[in-house]
C-alpha cells in the first residue's frame, strides 16, 4: 500500500515537474514573441551624434581679438536631432552611432538615457573622439562660419558595426541614414534594408556629403536635399559638373516664384528620379518644400510594423484625412515629375540650425504613426516651425495641438506644381 502511494506522489511530481518546465518554455517563447514585436516597431537612424559649440557674438566680430558674447553647448548631429525630435513627438528610434569616453560623449549619452531612450547600438570606446562642431554665428544669428571634427562617424560606424542590428534594421518600419557615414557603409546597409522592403531616407548632411548618395541612389525611397546639396548629388550621379547652382532672387532682388524656382531645379531633380530615388523632397527654406516623384504618391500609408504611442495616436487622429480634408484634394499625375508645394509658416525665429532635422523627424514620425506622405510632409513643415523658435537644435517638448493646427494649415496651403 505505501508503494502504491509513493508511486502515484512520483507520477503526480512528474507531472507538475514536467507542466512547470512548459510553462517555462511558454513563457520564453511569449518573452521572446514581446521582444521581437518590440523590435519591429522601431524606426532605426544611423548617422552621426554631435556635440555642437554655438559662438554667438553680441556685436560684429572683430579679427585677432575675442568678441563678447554667448557660447553654448548643444546636442546636435544630423541622426541625433532627427531621432531626438521622433522620440518628442511620440516614436521610439533606435539609433546607430559613435561616441567616445569623453566630456561630449558623457553629454550626448546622458540625455539619450535620461529620455528613455535604447543606447544599445551606440559604440563607445576610448579610441574614438566623440564628434564636436564647433558653430559661429554672425550678428543676425546666421551661420558665418564652422568647423567639424566627425571623423569618428566614418571610422567607427562600420558596416560590422552595424550588421550587428540587422534584426532592427530588416524589421523598421523605416530606416533614416545620414552622410557622414563612410560610402561603404552606406551602401551595405541600404542595400540591406532594400532587400527585406524596408524604405529609406537619406539625408544629405552637407554639400560635399551629399554626392555620397551616388552609390546607393537605387536603394533610396525619400531624400532631402536643399538646393544646393540637390545640384551636388546631380552632379555626383552624372559624373560632371552639368548642373550649376541657381539664383534665388531675380534681376531687382525680389524672390523668384516657387514655379520658376521649380523649373530651375527640374533637370536635377529629374535625374535623381531617373537614378531610382522615388521621392526628392527639396527644402527651400522660408519659401517652403516640393515633393517631388515620378507619379503621384499613394494617399495610404502601407508602412509596415507600426506601433502607436498615445502622442502619435493624437497626432494621427488629430491628422487623418477626414480632419485634413480629404487627400484627395491632390488629382491623378498628369505630367512628370509630379510635384507639389509645402509652403513655409510665419515663425519668430530664434535659430535656424535645427529646423531641416526636425522637418524630417517630423515627417517620418507622422509616417510611422501611420498618416501618408502628404499629412507627413505637412506635419514636417509645421514641427520645423517649433524647431525655428527655440535655441535648441529640438525643442524640449510639442504642444500636440499647435502641431496639428499648423499642419492643417499646411496641408490646405499646399498646390500642385504643374510643368511647363
Amino acid at each position: 500500500m505505501e508503494k502504491t502511494i509513493q508511486r502515484r506522489l512520483d507520477l503526480l511530481s512528474r507531472h507538475l515537474l514536467l507542466q512547470e518546465t512548459n510553462n517555462q518554455l511558454l513563457q520564453l517563447n511569449l518573452l521572446g514573441a514581446l521582444q521581437l514585436n518590440s523590435v519591429d516597431s522601431d524606426p532605426v537612424i544611423i548617422g552621426g551624434m554631435v556635440l555642437d559649440i554655438h559662438a554667438r557674438p553680441n556685436t560684429p566680430p572683430n579679427p585677432g581679438t575675442t568678441t563678447p558674447g554667448q557660447v553654448q553647448y548643444v546636442r546636435g548631429g544630423v541622426a541625433r536631432n532627427v531621432a531626438e525630435c521622433m522620440s518628442k513627438l511620440g516614436s521610439k528610434p533606435f539609433i546607430i552611432s559613435v561616441v567616445g569616453l569623453d566630456m561630449a560623449g558623457d553629454i550626448l549619452l546622458e540625455h539619450w538615457k535620461s529620455s528613455g531612450l535604447s543606447t544599445e547600438g551606440i559604440q563607445k570606446c576610448n579610441d574614438i573622439a566623440t564628434p564636436v562642431v564647433s558653430n559661429i554665428f554672425d550678428a543676425n544669428g546666421e551661420l558665418a562660419a564652422a568647423v567639424a571634427s566627425v571623423e569618428a562617424v566614418e571610422s567607427f560606424l562600420t558596416p560590422e558595426w552595424i550588421l550587428k542590428f540587422k534584426c532592427n534594421i530588416c524589421s523598421a518600419p523605416v530606416l533614416m541614414v545620414d552622410a557622414n557615414m563612410h560610402p561603404r557603409s552606406l551602401e551595405a546597409v541600404c542595400q540591406m534594408a532594400a532587400e527585406s522592403g524596408i524604405p529609406i531616407w537619406f539625408e544629405p548632411v552637407s554639400v560635399t556629403k551629399s554626392k555620397r548618395v551616388a552609390s546607393i541612389a537605387k536603394f533610396v525611397t525619400y531624400t532631402s536635399p536643399n538646393e544646393d546639396e540637390l545640384i551636388a548629388m546631380a552632379n555626383a550621379l552624372s559624373y560632371g559638373d552639368k548642373f550649376r547652382p541657381i539664383q534665388r532672387l531675380d534681376n531687382n532682388g525680389d524672390n523668384l516664384s516657387i514655379e520658376y524656382l521649380f523649373q530651375m531645379l527640374k533637370p536635377a531633380i529629374c535625374l535623381l528620379l531617373e537614378k531610382g530615388i522615388k521621392m526628392v523632397v527639396v527644402t527651400l527654406g522660408s519659401h517652403g518644400v516640393l515633393l517631388c516623384s515620378s507619379e503621384r504618391p499613394d494617399v495610404i500609408n502601407e508602412t509596415k510594423n507600426t506601433k502607436y504611442s498615445s502622442f502619435l495616436r493624437k497626432l494621427y487622429e488629430s491628422c487623418s484625412v477626414n480632419q485634413f480634408g480629404h487627400a484627395m484634394k491632390f488629382k491623378p499625375a498628369v505630367s512628370h515629375p509630379y510635384v507639389v508645394h509645402f509652403p513655409a509658416l510665419l515663425a519668430s525665429v530664434v535659430g535656424l540650425t535645427g529646423a531641416g532635422d526636425c522637418f524630417v523627424g517630423g515627417t517620418l514620425a507622422s509616417i510611422c504613426a501611420g498618416l501618408d506622405v502628404m499629412q507627413s510632409m505637412a506635419v514636417g513643415v509645421a514641427v520645423a516651425k517649433a524647431a525655428v523658435e527655440t535655441e535648441a537644435n529640438v525643442p524640449s517638448k510639442f504642444c500636440l495641438t499647435t502641431v496639428s493646427d499648423d499642419a492643417k494649415q499646411v496641408f490646405s496651403a499646399a498646390k500642385e506644381v504643374f510643368n511647363q
